[in-house]
């Protein structure tokens, strides 16, 4: 009864933001075009992410994968998008049943990304945040270099 219980506590969840200096539409395109995310979507340079694909609807799957480039370690990060809202927001659930949300905002100095996640019980809080918020900087990094390029 006890491992119940346990199970049934609301996970804490973890917050991460940035701002990205590019129009609502690139952005939106980088984050969810898997050309785009295997460019970006990866916590440290040590790391790529060769293969994503992404079916950007209700229901629908996504799944990136992130390696070591030196070694063979890897996994898939993957799950089922619960709401799309183009241009705004999208939700998911991970494929190890934790919930997730993304939201887009247009401010004066350009788009806000702000990431919410329920946490794992595998790693720190601390380094669950890193790792995230050092994602969204690779994306914020890739973005803008991207977008002055064209």
């Amino acid at each position: 009864m006890e491992n119940q219980e346990s199970k049934d506590q609301p996970k804490p969840t973890i917050t991460v933001s940035i701002l990205v200096e590019a129009p609502l539409s690139t952005v939106w395109d980088y984050w969810t075009q898997p050309k785009h995310i295997q460019g970006w979507n990866f916590a440290s340079p040590d790391w790529h992410c060769p293969k994503a694909s992404n079916e950007l609807q209700e229901g629908g799957h996504f799944s990136y994968t992130m390696a070591s480039k030196n070694g063979p370690e890897q996994f898939d990060f993957s799950g089922r998008y619960t709401a799309v809202v183009p241009l705004k927001s999208i939700a998911y659930t991970m494929d190890d049943d934790r919930n997730a949300t993304v939201t887009f905002t247009e401010l004066e100095a350009g788009i806000e990304v702000i990431e919410t996640f329920e946490a794992e019980n595998q790693n720190t809080l601390e380094l669950q945040e890193m790792g995230w918020q050092s994602i969204l900087k690779h994306f914020k990094a890739y973005v803008e270099s991207q977008a002055t390029a064209v």
